[in-house]
Formats: structure tokens, sequence, C-alpha cells
């Protein structure tokens, strides 16, 4: 049996073992070796679905959070309010991060226009949300100086589920942003599409707050990763609905 070696398919299973191949080798890991394997898949599925571009907004995802999450570790650490295993992601972190992405890309693939255009803002904005989440959680216990309970406005310790900080909001749509204008860069979407995503991430980030200050303490199975994915697919899904009605 000849393998098409041009497939995305299967180039997307090559690059991916290669590329994750080096990042498990490396001294410094990023992932649990669980983490690794599920991003893997994520890979596979990104790159068959929409190509080497999507795969790069993916890959700039992971990279800049990864960074991001380290800023003032030892700091946040020693006031308890770091990510689990110093911000190594396992693979519950990459689908709470990415699975709403990989179903917008497997459904531009299989469904009928005008949708693919739809599903890939959605894609774009999905991580443009999360990337905002990130950034604005990790600089904001990392850096501000006035943390409140976006519900009450009433100050609170930094790390506190629902807080929120001018520099770390700040640093959230500077995160947003820069994976929209890396998405428009790749072709991916247009600059209305950017406008879109970056209303569409300040809004999930914000509701994200609303549901860590008032809902998640309450119940046990409101995971963080759970929170992650209603957060993405609140921004996929404004970002769909303002590409659908305003284009």
């Amino acid at each position: 049996m000849t393998i098409d070696i041009t497939n995305p398919s299967i180039i997307a299973v090559i690059i991916n073992t290669i590329l994750l191949g080096i990042a498990f080798l490396l001294p410094k890991k990023l992932l649990t070796p669980a983490g690794y394997l599920n991003a893997w898949l994520l890979g596979v599925i990104v790159w068959g679905s929409l190509g080497w571009r999507a795969y790069v907004v993916v890959l700039f995802y992971f990279f800049v959070g990864s960074a991001v999450t380290r800023i003032g570790m030892a700091r946040k650490e020693a006031e308890g309010i770091a990510e689990k295993r110093s911000g190594m992601r396992g693979p519950e972190n990459v689908w709470g991060s990415a699975l709403i992405a990989s179903i917008c890309a497997i459904l531009s693939l299989l469904l009928p226009e005008p949708w693919p255009g739809l599903f890939i803002v959605g894609y774009v904005a999905s991580f443009a949300t999360k990337l905002a989440d990130t950034t604005a959680s990790e600089v904001g216990k990392a850096y501000g100086k006035r943390t409140f309970l976006i519900t009450t406005l009433q100050s609170v310790p930094r790390g506190t589920e629902g807080a929120v900080s001018l520099e770390g909001t700040a640093a959230g749509i500077v995160g947003g942003l820069s994976i929209a204008l890396l998405a428009w860069g790749l072709g991916l979407i247009t600059i209305v599409g950017v406008v879109w995503c970056i209303i569409a991430a300040f809004m999930a980030t914000n509701l994200e707050s609303v549901i860590g200050a008032t809902l998640q303490s309450r119940y046990d199975w409101l995971t963080n990763e759970l929170v992650n994915v209603i957060n993405t697919l609140i921004g996929a899904a404004v970002a769909i609905a303002l590409a659908l009605t305003l284009n």
C-alpha cells in the first residue's frame, strides 16, 4: 500500500510527531507525558482539518500561554496561587483549552458554505479567548496591584476566583489581540474577523470571571478545566454570531 505523503492528515501525523518528539526530549518539560500524547492528537486534528496556518495558531497559544504561566512563578508559588505542577500542562489542560477549537476545526471541514469560514473565526476566537484569559489571570496574579471581585468590585486577594485587575485586564486584551492578529497575518481571518475575535474574547473572559465569582466555589464539578471549555465556547459562539449577523 502506497502512503500519500501529500495528504494533510499524513503531513499532520509526520510534522506533529517530529515537533512533539523534540519537545518531549528537551530538558524543560511544558507538558506531562499524557499531556504530550493529547497535544499530539490535538495537532493532528487541527492540521488535518485546517492546515499548517491553524497549526501555527495553536503553537503560538501553547508557547505564549506556557511562558505567561511562568511569569512571577516564585511569587505565585509562595502565595499558593500558582498553577499546579509549576505550570506544566496535562491532558485536562490541553482539552480544557482546545476542545472547542478542535470542534470548530472539524466542523469547518464537514459543513457547507458559509459555515467553514464562520467556524474558522470561531476557532481563532476560542484561542484568543483562552490566551486572553490565561494572560489576564497570570499577569494579574503576578503584578496586579489592586484586585477586585468582578461582581461586587470589592477588594480581594490576588488569585481569588473571579478577581480582576487593571494590569491583568490590559494584558488579557494584548494576549487576545496578538493571536487574532497572527491569524489575520496568516490569512485565516479578515481584519473584520480580528475585531469580532477581540470583542468575543473580552466578553467571554469577563463572563468567565463572573462564573468564577458566583458558581465555581459552590459546585465541585465545576472545575477550572470545565470553566475553560465554557469560556472558549462563549468566545467562539459570540465571534461566530457577530460574523454571521454583521458581515
